[in-house]
């Protein structure tokens, strides 16, 4: 992929380039850096990303935390909602008609409530939740913690390897969604940059409109390597800095004998 990008459109077209870049070429990422509107909706997707994990993660760690507690009246009917809801839902449609009566058209709402709960995410977090050793919390209740101190003082300080890996579960996918920005936002410059390399990926052409010059062959040529390379380099970055919470053992030594 990196070595389509920099790659000349003849080499690209006839099949040649393997891992090597060949020609060498980055006409296709000057001329989307350029763009003004490239940057623009990068920012979007960053403020999106930022705003919609932080919602995200409170919403599921609050819900999660709550169903791990066994004393949870109707917990099973609260589990059983949640669960349905990874199987079964109103569709495309009502969805649409939905955000639209709430006014949230063109706004960051549309992408950020909708897909606040992922159901996947929240019961990854119940079990962890529920194999938290119950002595710490006890001890923190005598101690006079409430239930949101001990959550707040005990239980997330201790939980760092699954809030990471949730964090990073939820980055990853809000930074790459794009559907949802497709379907709500009218305006350009609200846009993700998803959207934005989608919509250069679907048309092959500059973002001047150059289609048929030399430029818009190279950057139909190359398109979807410096797409692809664009939208997967910060995650890749972000990662080796989360990284180091996927250990295990992360609660050994917290409860004395």
């Amino acid at each position: 992929m990196i070595a389509i990008a920099f790659s000349s459109e003849g080499y690209i077209t006839a099949g040649q380039v393997n891992l090597i870049p060949l020609g060498f070429n980055v006409t296709t990422f000057k001329l989307v850096l350029a763009d003004g509107m490239f940057w623009r909706n990068y920012a979007n997707t960053v403020v999106y990303t930022v705003v919609a994990t932080a919602i995200a993660m409170v919403m599921t760690t609050s819900f999660a935390y709550a169903l791990s507690k066994k004393r949870l009246k109707a917990r099973p009917f609260f589990v059983g909602i949640a669960v349905f809801t990874m199987f079964f839902s109103g569709g495309i449609i009502p969805h649409y008609v939905l955000i639209s009566s709430l006014g949230w058209r063109n706004t960051i709402w549309a992408i950020v409530i909708p897909n606040a709960i992922s159901i996947f995410n929240l019961l990854v977090m119940k079990s962890f939740f529920e194999n938290f050793p119950e002595d710490l919390e006890e001890a923190a209740s005598i101690d006079g913690l409430t239930t949101y101190g001990t959550l707040l003082r005990i239980v997330l300080p201790l939980s760092k390897a699954v809030l990471a890996t949730m964090i990073l579960f939820y980055a990853v996918s809000f930074w790459n969604s794009w559907f949802s920005a497709y379907l709500y936002m009218s305006k350009p410059e609200l846009n993700p940059v998803t959207v934005y390399l989608r919509n250069l990926l679907a048309s092959a052409t500059t973002p001047d409109g150059a289609a048929g010059s030399d430029e818009g062959l190279q950057i139909a040529a190359s398109a979807k390597a410096v797409t692809m390379l664009l939208t997967v380099l910060p995650i890749v970055t972000l990662y080796p800095f989360v990284q180091r919470y996927f250990v295990s053992g992360v609660m050994l030594g917290s409860i004395k004998a």
